[in-house]
């Protein structure tokens, strides 16, 4: 993959869209610089660039549940990516979900429609 022919942001990042390779579930958005998504392109682990943290971390790194990339798909304007990936650890979610689209908005409520895989107390900490 030619990384300058993609269309960075003006932060330098490309979204990313994770798909369960299996089931086509979408698992998470995230970002990449060019540093994560060279990282993920040599291992075969999804990398992003945690905005929160300011660095490049690979995807389950504190978790365990990290991501084994599969195929990668690239969008008309080249400037978004959908990743699918194996789940490996059973939740891409930080808040212990396998998805961290497990909330539906069902009129002005919101409805947990995942179940939880971990608690994010016990592998994070508070």
């Amino acid at each position: 993959m030619d990384l300058d022919s993609l269309k960075w942001d003006d932060a330098g990042l490309i979204s990313v869209i994770f798909q369960d390779h299996e089931t086509g579930e979408v698992l998470t958005l995230g970002y990449m610089n060019r540093d994560a998504l060279q990282r993920t392109l040599e291992t075969g682990k999804a990398h992003l660039f945690r905005r929160s943290h300011g660095r490049v971390m690979m995807k389950g790194e504190t978790s365990g549940n990290y991501q084994i990339v599969r195929e990668i798909l690239l969008d008309c304007d080249a400037d978004a990516l959908v990743m699918k990936v194996e789940q490996i650890g059973g939740a891409a979610c930080h808040e212990g979900y396998r998805s961290c689209f497990h909330r539906k908005v069902s009129g002005d409520q919101l409805e947990i429609v995942g179940e939880r895989v971990f608690d994010p107390k016990e592998v994070y900490g508070s």
